[in-house]
């Protein structure tokens, strides 16, 4: 009898998958205010990507509530979840906004003197709130992003069906949601590494600004991209050099 049950929960997941799983190619358009060249398009669904043309223009492979973004260096991420309307009419537009920096206005209540030890006295900041410090118990480890807690269910058989773990793994949708938690990883490590070094890298290693956004996907894409620019920002420094030599001779080979 249960293993009727489990070849039935089988079947049903399955039929499920399969009607959700009617992919279109998607022809889309991008404006914004500034160039819309080479914007990286990323289907985190199905880990598919493409990169849009002079005009904005794009082509990408999409089903039913595939989750698609938009990253460039000089836009603000841009996350769509493809609708039945994007499906039926196998168009998709969207705009982009320019990525603004801005600093919170700062003001100097007590003038400095010169010694550290003395200046800091003078500081205000708040130690960070401990939960046990109040009395209540909490978690103060680090937050689990969507992808990541998606996986966990998907793993751990929560949810509705109690044999996600198995059915998940038989269908690939395990595997395919490890990679995409590993892929979120990667950009917000792809993030914090071009705020910190790109200004200081592109000045000693010039390259034409319509290349950026292009380089620096084409050093994620490396193997060995988080094992060591992972470890400090030196290491991260001589691997784009060493990445940004062999792009520079792609580029030649391309003309």
């Amino acid at each position: 009898m249960k293993k009727i049950n489990l070849f039935l929960c089988f079947i049903l997941f399955v039929s499920v998958q399969m009607i959700c799983a009617q992919t279109v190619e998607l022809k889309g358009t991008i404006t914004a205010e500034d160039d819309i060249e080479s914007i990286h398009i990323l289907n985190k669904t199905s880990l598919t990507n493409a990169t849009s043309s002079k005009d904005g223009s794009f082509t990408i492979k999409a089903k039913l509530n595939d989750t698609i973004i938009f990253s460039a260096v000089q836009y603000t991420l841009l996350t769509k979840v493809v609708s039945q309307e994007d499906i039926t009419s196998k168009t998709i537009a969207v705009t982009l906004k320019l990525q603004t920096n801005q600093l919170d206005e700062v003001f100097l209540k007590r003038s400095l003197s010169g010694n550290l030890e003395d200046d800091l006295l003078l500081l205000e900041a708040k130690p960070v709130i401990n939960f046990y410090d109040v009395g209540i118990p909490g978690y103060q480890g680090k937050q689990k992003t969507s992808a990541e807690r998606v996986l966990h269910e998907a793993t751990t058989g929560g949810g509705l069906i109690p044999l996600n773990p198995l059915l998940n793994g038989i269908s690939g949708r395990t595997k395919k949601l490890k990679e995409i938690v590993r892929l979120e990883n990667d950009d917000a490590l792809l993030v914090r590494l071009k705020n910190d070094l790109k200004e200081d890298f592109f000045k000693d290693n010039p390259l034409d600004q319509k290349h950026h956004t292009d380089f620096f996907y084409f050093v994620q894409e490396d193997p060995d991209f988080r094992s060591v620019c992972s470890k400090s920002n030196l290491d991260a420094l001589a691997f784009f050099k060493k990445k940004l030599d062999q792009y520079n001779t792609n580029l030649v080979t391309k003309q």
